[in-house]
């Protein structure tokens, strides 16, 4: 048994990937699934969607690689996080569509407690503030509004999980309702500080105990999944969060260490070590991993539209066919034009919080093309990577008393194969950007969780020295035109904020 079964199951999309004893990637499979809009802001997917393709997946990444079900010493998970999944208990059928981390129909839940006083408790104990991407006020909406959902959870008879959760207790036949502690962390209903499910924020919310998962380390015994999974019993051994997962895998241990992962989001996290970090600027406190009962913390960044400005740009204005497209594109676009597209398409993440704005267009001439919007759209990945990057420094600055210890960022993602992308983020930061060998780092972060645990691959310490760089991109913008085009960033972004006069 030389390899480990890495599910990376994303927003858009469920992957399986092998890695062999090496950490090579010898088989993989990716399969989309539907997303359902029932409403504005709102955002859907089945869980037996999701379900199926992890299924259809892994069992491909087995038939792709050659190899047979034995040859798997374990499984490892990496999952959207603040997905929400509630099910039967008996029967293990969901009892509503999943709702995605990018919903945002419980905003007047989160306005009501924020004006109630309860915030300052909340990030308190869970680092985390009231908005509505995270998990816990998605829960309250389900019970508050699906019929017969709230008696029949007082009654024990339901079951709530983040993805991974779902899937375990898929895979274990019912046997596991598990998850580990960054996923646990990110439901707004986890006190990090404690290490424990938070009986006053869940009484504060209306989510029993009873739906709860227990909580395990990042690499940890989470059940075994049946035989009829992949034709034999494989142990689940590593999970972690897409964003910690991906941390990991680019080796980030360090106090200082710093990664951005270009999804359907972007998501920045900063390794604080032993200490949590609270925020002057509006930041997420959350756990990185948790080993051997020790947890490592993070101050993180989220931005809710990277990738998928790129989706929009296919689907919905229709001028690219590839997401490859955009470059050419961008490359193509008028120099004398300068576009701003503020991408708040479910409301605007970190440092801002506003769930209520909406996307806008800043900058339109009538010369304004394809090309401009392409190239506006990839600029805006770059423009809230350095809103991320200035509030971390600044919160780092307060907390150690100097920078960002690495002072390089470590990128990874669909969206960092694109060199043009990658210049530009580089250049609007004005700091190193560099791009791993594997781009697949959440896939491998979950990987080498459970490979480690079922003693297939070495600790932190010797997994860090294979990280491999493939390019570095250095600044080449001027810096007062840099200073100059984020300016009108914050212009844009001013104008588009729901308080906005």
């Amino acid at each position: 048994m030389n390899c480990i079964l890495a599910i990376d199951q994303g927003t858009t999309s469920s992957r399986a990937i092998l890695f062999d004893a090496d950490l090579r990637a010898v088989g993989s499979a990716q399969q989309e699934f539907p997303q359902h809009f029932p409403r504005s802001g709102w955002v859907e997917h089945e869980p037996e969607d999701i379900w199926n393709s992890v299924v259809a997946t892994c069992r491909g990444a087995v038939e792709n690689a050659g190899i047979d079900a034995r040859d798997i010493a374990a499984i490892g998970i990496t999952n959207q996080r603040e997905t929400v999944v509630v099910w039967d208990a008996a029967s293990g059928e969901a009892v509503h569509r999943a709702i995605v981390w990018q919903d945002r129909r419980s905003a007047a839940i989160c306005a009501d407690l924020r004006a109630a006083g309860h915030e300052p408790m909340i990030t308190e104990r869970t680092g985390l503030l009231l908005d509505p991407y995270f998990s816990g006020t998605k829960v309250k909406w389900l019970l508050d509004n699906v019929d017969g959902l709230r008696a029949r959870a007082g009654r024990g008879e339901l079951r709530f999980g983040t993805v991974d959760s779902w899937l375990i207790w898929r895979m274990t036949n019912g046997a596991s309702h598990v998850t580990d502690a960054t996923n646990a962390a990110r439901t707004l209903l986890y006190n990090i500080r404690e290490g424990c499910w938070d009986k006053t924020i869940c009484d504060l919310l209306g989510v029993p105990l009873s739906m709860l998962p227990e909580v395990h380390d990042c690499a940890s015994g989470f059940g075994t999944a049946d035989a009829a999974f992949l034709g034999r019993e494989i142990p689940v051994l590593g999970v972690a969060g897409d964003q910690q997962a991906a941390t990991v895998g680019q080796a980030c241990f360090e106090p200082g260490m710093l990664k951005s992962t270009y999804g359907t989001g972007c998501f920045a996290l900063l390794n604080t070590g032993e200490r949590l970090v609270s925020s002057r600027n509006r930041l997420l406190g959350t756990i990185a991993y948790q080993l051997d009962g020790k947890p490592t913390y993070a101050l993180e960044g989220s931005i809710f539209i990277a990738g998928a400005v790129v989706q929009w740009l296919r689907d919905g204005l229709g001028i690219i066919s590839r997401a490859s497209d955009t470059q050419a594109l961008a490359e193509a676009a008028d120099p004398t034009q300068q576009l701003y597209l503020v991408p708040a398409f479910t409301g605007l993440g970190a440092p801002y919080w506003d769930a209520d704005c909406r996307g806008a267009v800043f900058g339109l001439t009538r010369n304004s093309g394809p090309a401009e919007f392409a190239k506006a759209a990839l600029e805006s990945v770059a423009y809230q990577t350095r809103d991320l990057y200035r509030a971390m420094q600044d919160d780092w600055r307060a907390s150690v008393e100097g920078d960002i210890g690495s002072a390089t960022l470590r990128v990874d993602g669909g969206m960092s194969a694109s060199d043009w992308t990658m210049q530009g983020l580089s250049d609007v930061l004005g700091v190193p950007v560099d791009r791993p060998k594997i781009l697949e780092t959440t896939a491998l972060g979950a990987a080498w969780l459970a490979g480690m645990r079922a003693g297939l691959y070495p600790d932190a310490v010797e997994f860090a020295r294979t990280w491999a760089l493939d390019r570095r991109f250095e600044p080449q913008m001027a810096p007062d035109l840099r200073d100059r085009k984020y300016a009108g960033w914050q212009d844009a972004v001013r104008r588009t904020l729901s308080n906005a006069v």
